[in-house]
């Protein structure tokens, strides 16, 4: 055969392929993500360039300008209409830029920047061989009591890198809930794990209860991975597609075009429950509902403070989110499948958590179970599947990320010789002491509690009122039982601080620096704001709360 016929034959062969189309990507819309991303690069950065001496200051700049100008992007594409009249399907179809996405994303946003406030305290612990310290290890690297360990501590070592992995983390709890398809669920579920357990082992005191938090939170943070990713797999079979839209479309059966050599598995009924079984699964466990909830008290209890606040607010958000999305948008044909499951899992989440936090004598504990009780509230708004149900649970994770915050925020303040006095016993006559700490904290109390007056009661009337119209009664009341019961843990607490005659080697309230006070500051104007005038954030989180398909 000549060259001639070869060359040919390579020509003719190649040219019905068509060009691959260039992707097209909105960059002003993810704006918020990029931000975000791009400033946690310049983090690792810094962190490789800068001297020791000057990265602390670098990082929390860095971060604080990042996660503001973040927030102003979300704004702005708020108040252009992409949350309501402009809202549409982005990046080829990876990400949803619409209400939910952009009220959950200015809720995360605002949570990551109380958490970097509360991150960059350093007035609380005395300062070590002349250097001020804050919550994180000295060398993350070095074993817990060993001469390495001391030897950072001794040459005023801190561990700035949290600033670049709360950053990481932000970026992933932005595109979560967002996401319009299974695969950038996957990948954003990883980016806001991977660093939250490394934050979890970062603590300056309990070193090795804080690496065991960490550990637990992995393993277990990898099971439900294991879930998800499988789940994925499954649902990938019986739609033939990991998109949101056409997977609706094969379980409402609205379907066309359909492969052949997909035809015998799709519609499969099997592989969409147990895939979307295992996909809710993996979502639950990030919220903390039970039976998934085994790793939250160890983790809340074991991780530095700040990054528990952070946590605890930033992930029920940006999780909730996700489930809303999934629920609402890719299985609403499978509502009488889901929501029997939905409503056992409430009840149990509710009534769980309530009365285990009875039991508990460590503050960060109780506040971990009420955590998950909160999540069965939360779940109450998820099951109403109606419009009011969507807004209701935005609002309620708006108010219950900065209670979260502010209270672990002032759990930090309260210290005595080991580091922070998280035992309840140590907080008898703390209203004697320092009435105004005592004073802040018994209104994040009652704010958890659900009292009038506070944005905790604004948001659990949302959430039962939808729940109601929904027609889940029965769910309402037992969510005011379990309401009545936590009442109790709460203003247990309360008495012992204003009633109970102070130790005299009781703990010190340490003087914050403006960082601090500013995180509890927000923490109480916004608890307050949302109580007493709530109308104007439940109409914003009305107008947000339609899904795009």
């Amino acid at each position: 055969m000549s060259a001639t016929a070869v060359h040919s034959l390579w020509t003719t062969a190649a040219d019905p392929i068509a060009k691959i189309q260039a992707p097209k990507i909105e960059y002003g819309q993810l704006s918020p993500t990029l931000i975000v991303i791009g400033a946690a690069l310049v983090g690792v950065l810094i962190e490789a360039f800068l001297p020791r001496k000057s990265r602390y200051y670098a990082q929390v700049f860095v971060s604080v300008v990042a996660l503001a100008a973040a927030f102003a992007a979300v704004v702005a594409l708020a108040a252009d209409g992409y949350g309501t009249t402009k809202a549409h399907i982005a990046a080829m179809g990876a990400l949803a830029v619409d209400g939910p996405s952009l009220f959950l994303q200015g809720t995360i946003l605002l949570a990551g920047l109380l958490g970097v406030f509360t991150f960059a305290e350093r007035r609380l612990d005395p300062e070590a061989h002349g250097n001020r310290v804050d919550s994180f290890a000295a060398q993350a690297a070095s074993v817990p009591g060993s001469e390495s360990e001391k030897a950072a501590v001794k040459a005023g070592f801190t561990t700035t890198e949290a600033f670049p992995l709360l950053l990481f983390a932000v970026g992933g709890m932005l595109v979560f809930p967002s996401a319009n398809d299974l695969l950038t669920l996957f990948v954003a579920l990883e980016v806001f794990s991977l660093p939250l357990y490394l934050l979890c082992a970062l603590a300056r005191r309990k070193r090795l209860m804080s690496q065991e938090a960490a550990v637990k939170y992995f393993l277990l943070g990898a099971f439900a991975s294991a879930f998800t990713l499988f789940g994925i797999a499954l649902l990938y079979g019986y739609a033939g597609s990991v998109s949101y839209a056409r997977i609706s479309q094969v379980v409402d059966g609205t379907v066309t075009n359909v492969d052949p050599a997909l035809a015998n598995t799709m519609g499969n009924d099997a592989l969409l429950l147990v895939g979307a079984a295992m996909i809710v699964m993996g979502l639950l466990f990030k919220v903390a509902a039970v039976p998934f909830h085994m790793w939250t008290p160890d983790v809340y209890q074991g991780a530095p403070t700040p990054v528990t606040g952070f946590m605890a607010a930033a992930t029920k958000v940006a999780a909730f989110g996700a489930l809303l999305r999934l629920l609402y948008v890719v299985l609403p044909g499978m509502r009488w499948d889901w929501r029997p499951v939905m409503w056992a899992i409430a009840i149990v989440t509710m009534l769980g958590g309530a009365i285990v936090a009875i039991t508990q004598t460590d503050i960060k504990r109780m506040l971990a179970y009420s955590s998950i009780a909160h999540a069965g509230f939360i779940l109450a708004g998820v099951i109403a599947t109606t419009r009011s149900g969507v807004s209701s649970v935005l609002f309620y994770l708006a108010a219950y990320s900065f209670v979260t915050i502010g209270a672990f925020a002032v759990v930090t303040l309260v210290r005595d010789a080991g580091g922070e006095a998280t035992h309840l016993s140590k907080w008898a006559g703390l209203g004697r002491r320092s009435p105004l700490v005592a004073a802040v904290f018994a209104v994040f109390l009652l704010a958890f509690a659900g009292i009038p007056l506070t944005s905790g009661f604004a948001g659990k009337f949302a959430v039962f009122k939808a729940a109601a119209e929904g027609g889940a009664i029965p769910l309402v009341v037992i969510g005011v039982i379990s309401s009545a019961v936590a009442a109790f843990f709460y203003i247990r607490v309360i008495v012992l601080m204003f009633f109970s005659e102070p130790r005299p080697e009781g703990p010190t309230v340490a003087v914050p620096s403006p960082l601090t006070t500013t995180a509890i500051g927000l923490g109480v104007a916004v608890t307050v704001a949302l109580g007493v005038a709530p109308q104007y954030f439940l109409d914003l989180a009305s107008q947000a709360g339609v899904f795009v398909r």
